[in-house]
């Protein structure tokens, strides 16, 4: 059985929040060489889940688009972090 929209949402919220070290401090995050800007990233998608957040306690429905855009962007993220050892 699928999970509702918002429930699969908030469990997409949660597993990102956990995987991306969004408590690192600017000097951690920019130390060493960059490929891409782990900052911008990183604020980027902090705000995105706000933004969900929020979203879903007005009692707004995700479409599936929604959570696979929310996921693909929160992959790629991921993927940048670990090529500058972030994670």
């Amino acid at each position: 059985m699928k999970p509702e929209p918002q429930a699969a949402m908030n469990q997409l919220i949660e597993q990102v929040r956990e995987a991306i070290p969004f408590g690192l401090s600017e000097a951690e995050i920019c130390s060493g060489e960059c490929i891409g800007c782990a900052k911008k990233l990183m604020e980027f998608l902090d705000q995105e889940l706000e933004d969900w957040s929020t979203r879903l306690d007005q009692g707004e429905v995700p479409k599936l688009g929604d959570l696979s855009k929310l996921a693909k962007s929160s992959t790629k993220i991921h993927r940048v972090l670990t090529k500058n050892n972030l994670v």
